[in-house]
């Protein structure tokens, strides 16, 4: 249907009339006549780059519908000034004939496509206003225009880069995973090769840039692509004018800065605890979602811009606010405000959002932000805020009720009384099996079997996670949680607290 149910070809007087009556807008511009042609193809150009909308010449900018005399000459001579757009546009020309014999020519014209030039020049609407667009506006629309073929994440990486410079470990995880979600079926072939040509990653044996910001290992690779980076900040303030705490950079894949960035929040973000009445159990809230954080983090990561070298992704913590940041522009219309609705998603590097998806690090598309919302709601925080500032995408998250600067923790929290009682509070008397069955390296598995349990997300919940966050036991691969080569160790803090307990046994 056209604009104001206006439908097809052939407008009709009602039909002219309800449109005039509405006024001038966004798609709907005015002229009195046909001499007014040249700024009547701006404005035809201005509606093709927007969502359409017409044109219609014997109206004046008051509303009055006047008409003129049209002849052959004058729709040859519109249609002549219309040629002047490039890429060409056709819209309908329509006319509408009024008692006194004068008409009114109406060009109906469909919006999207373009970018669309008029003498070089290209236009949009601003209201019921004609302006020049932008030209940083203009680059983008472009850009999206040849979004489907040609974009950063699919052109070859640069010359002398192999599939040698990447994380062969972190690959063969990304199958795993996805196999055990159901989002990828079981591979014949698992070589390194294979499994990239299966990811979209080498096309037509050239491997793709997607394949170092997802894997990029090689220190070699650092000097080629600078922007595979995060910047980590604590503030002591409200601002960027207040000093550091900690200050972190980072240069890796996606999968490492990701499990960097939520390294850095474990440090620095407050839990507070209590222990349900009733219930022998310790119930913590944290300042700041980790869910929440994470996809955001995770959709920083897949929907930042890769072109700029100096640009990364960037995480900072204030005192009274967390920003998560990435360089580029929300793109294809999208506003900030349609993010906390249902919207369509098209992301702007959709290969590295695939296997992210793939990896069980991000859901379907166009649901993380809805996400987000709810995981703050239900953590008692106030809702995010998504921004477009200077070039970056900003998402801003408050702290929960009841969190304030003072109880910020230390970047490395010691092992206190106080947490190794609520260790123990959550674990009951099996930390100390825990913690001496882990004085030589364990799997998961092993100390599942050693321990004589079979439900892994309860014993990941109960005895794994608390031992872990204490410092009483660390990974031996601390940088890849989820390895399927990963064990568990007793930490030098565990190892003492271990040695203080038996000198307790043996003085009693």
């Amino acid at each position: 249907m056209g604009l104001d149910g206006a439908e097809g070809m052939g407008m009709n007087l009602k039909e002219l009339t309800k449109i005039v009556a509405k006024g001038e807008s966004q798609k709907v511009e005015f002229k009195a006549t046909t001499g007014q042609r040249t700024e009547g193809a701006k404005a035809a150009c201005a509606l093709a780059n927007n969502q359409g909308g017409f044109v219609l010449f014997g109206v004046t900018d008051k509303g009055q519908i006047i008409g003129q005399q049209v002849s052959s000459h004058t729709l040859e001579e519109l249609a002549n000034e219309l040629r002047r757009i490039e890429p060409p546009v056709f819209p309908d020309i329509e006319t509408v004939e009024l008692k006194g014999g004068n008409t009114v020519i109406a060009l109906r014209v469909t919006g999207g496509g373009g970018p669309y030039m008029y003498d070089g020049r290209p236009y949009q609407r601003h209201g019921p206003t004609t302006r020049i667009m932008p030209r940083e506006v203009y680059e983008r629309r472009v850009m999206e225009k040849l979004h489907s073929t040609s974009r950063w994440e699919n052109q070859s990486v640069a010359a002398g880069v192999t599939v040698a410079d990447l994380d062969d470990e972190e690959i063969q995880l990304t199958v795993e995973n996805a196999v055990e979600l159901g989002r990828l079926e079981p591979l014949k072939r698992k070589t390194t090769k294979a499994i990239l040509t299966g990811l979209g990653l080498i096309v037509e044996g050239k491997l793709l840039n997607a394949a170092v910001a997802l894997y990029g290992k090689s220190e070699r690779l650092q000097p080629l692509y600078p922007q595979c980076s995060i910047r980590l900040a604590r503030f002591r303030g409200q601002n960027r004018l207040a000093d550091f705490s900690d200050n972190r950079q980072y240069w890796g894949n996606a999968f490492a800065l990701l499990r960097r960035a939520e390294t850095f929040l474990r440090d620095h973000v407050a839990i507070a605890g209590r222990i349900v009445p009733g219930r022998m159990k310790r119930e913590d809230r944290a300042q700041y979602p980790p869910l929440a954080t994470r996809e955001a983090i995770a959709n920083a990561l897949c929907h930042r811009d890769y072109t700029t070298a100096g640009g990364a992704v960037a995480v900072g913590m204030y005192d009274d606010h967390l920003e998560i940041i990435n360089t580029g522009t929300l793109h294809f219309d999208l506003t900030p405000k349609q993010l906390t609705k249902p919207h369509p998603s098209r992301p702007w590097n959709p290969i590295i959002a695939g296997v992210f998806y793939r990896a069980g690090i991000i859901e379907q598309w166009g649901t993380g932000t809805l996400k987000i919302v709810d995981w703050c709601r239900e953590n008692a925080n106030p809702a995010p805020v998504w921004e477009e500032q200077s070039g970056s995408v900003v998402v801003t998250f408050r702290p929960a009720p009841g969190f304030t600067p003072q109880v910020t923790p230390q970047v490395t929290p010691q092992v206190t009384p106080q947490v190794i009682a609520q260790v123990i509070a959550v674990v009951s008397g099996e930390v100390a099996k825990l913690l001496v069955l882990c004085s030589t390296p364990r799997s998961r598995q092993e100390l599942l079997t050693d321990l004589g349990l079979s439900d892994r997300e309860h014993f990941r919940k109960a005895y794994l996670l608390p031992s872990l966050e204490s410092g009483l036991l660390e990974r031996t691969i601390p940088d890849k949680p989820q390895s399927s080569k990963q064990r568990y160790r007793l930490s030098t803090k565990g190892n003492a607290w271990l040695q203080q307990q038996e000198s307790k046994r043996g003085s009693s």
